[in-house]
């Protein structure tokens, strides 16, 4: 019996380790990533912990297995999040790092924004959340590609 827990266990682990969002958070190694694999960059800008519409984004398409799926072949995910809450709070690095994506691709402060970028940082699109399923969004963000 111990034998068959521990082996649910790994295989919980491992079916969580293949569903689990690759998310980067550092644009020089998205770039280097996408480069390497010719994909395009999603970056998206949210509010983790106070922005209603980036957490229905989270919950309605970047969580599903179906988008998971689909940007682990495509993509390279790139995230730049902005808690207000201290215990959600980021490294200065990280903050820093975030504040400097802002400044280059989100001027207008308008979150949740997703920008689609070339595998050499170029914009090639911008969008926001919508409520539409996950293929509906896998097609809207393929119309951005270049």
């Amino acid at each position: 019996m111990r034998k068959y827990v521990i082996f649910c266990l790994l295989l919980m682990g491992t079916t969580f380790s293949i569903n689990a969002q690759e998310w980067q958070l550092d644009l020089k190694t998205a770039e280097e990533t996408a480069s390497k694999d010719h994909k395009n960059i999603i970056l998206v800008f949210q509010g983790s912990d106070w922005c209603a519409p980036c957490m229905k984004l989270e919950k309605q398409v970047w969580s599903t297995d179906e988008f998971k799926a689909y940007a682990k072949s495509n993509f390279v995910m790139l995230k730049a999040d902005f808690p207000k809450r201290k215990k959600n709070a980021l490294s200065e690095a990280q903050q820093a790092k975030n504040d400097k994506l802002a400044q280059k691709y989100n001027s207008e402060g308008y979150f949740p924004l997703v920008v689609i970028l070339n595998e050499n940082g170029k914009v090639l699109g911008k969008t926001g959340y919508k409520n539409i399923t996950p293929s509906e969004y896998i097609k809207h963000l393929n119309s951005f590609k270049g």
